[in-house]
């Protein structure tokens, strides 16, 4: 088909659709955030069923639609299912695509943006990790990318907590989560990301609301 375009991402949202169909939010590096309609993803034994799921890294077939993309074939690269085997990872990592969804724009390279949400989702398979500290890399690294950050912490901190803030802004997406903060630093650096967020992102969470429940 002449018309079809090779996309690759990863699906941040996964909503029925219909009785059999699926609507999908797809991150992708060629053109940010796009809505792709899967047909028959529902129906026992289609083979959209595995790769329209929440978490599913892959390379997504797509046809232009009156409104968005029509699937037309998926190859997955990654499930990340593990994530799904503890529920606290599982909040995290649904926060960690539910942020995205947000923040993400349409008709916007997001090749980056893919990578941090792929790489993060690791990180917090990491048991050497603190999931406090990934998302708040995450936090400040996304807000980064999307140009809406300071170049310094917004509240007075230790020297320790400037750093690893430039560190998260400076340093390749690749290299992010090579380090840790000792518990006081990593209050002053999710207070300062904290403070950050609330002037820019005006919007409730489900993942985080779900989060305070487990603590």
């Amino acid at each position: 088909m002449k018309d079809e375009m090779e996309l690759h991402g990863v699906v941040l949202n996964s909503a029925p659709s219909r009785d059999f169909d699926k609507r999908l939010s797809v991150l992708t590096n060629e053109y940010g955030k796009i809505t792709v309609w899967a047909s028959g993803a529902k129906k026992p034994g289609s083979s959209f069923m595995a790769g329209t799921r929440n978490f599913v890294f892959g390379t997504f077939n797509v046809t232009k639609g009156r409104s968005g993309y029509n699937l037309r074939s998926v190859k997955v690269n990654n499930y990340f299912e593990e994530i799904a085997l503890d529920l606290v990872n599982a909040c995290y990592g649904s926060y960690i695509l539910e942020f995205a969804d947000y923040i993400s724009q349409e008709n916007l390279e997001a090749e980056e943006t893919v990578n941090l949400i792929y790489l993060s989702l690791k990180a917090i398979l990491n048991e050497n990790l603190d999931n406090v500290l990934v998302r708040r890399i995450y936090e400040l690294r996304l807000m980064y990318i999307n140009g809406e950050y300071t170049e310094e912490p917004p509240m007075p901190c230790s020297q320790a907590c400037r750093f690893a803030w430039q560190y998260v802004l400076e340093t390749p997406v690749m290299k992010l989560y090579t380090f840790t903060l000792k518990e006081e630093v990593l209050s002053e650096f999710a207070d300062n990301v904290d403070r950050l967020l609330h002037g820019v992102i005006p919007h409730n969470f489900r993942s985080l609301e779900i989060l305070k429940t487990l603590k």
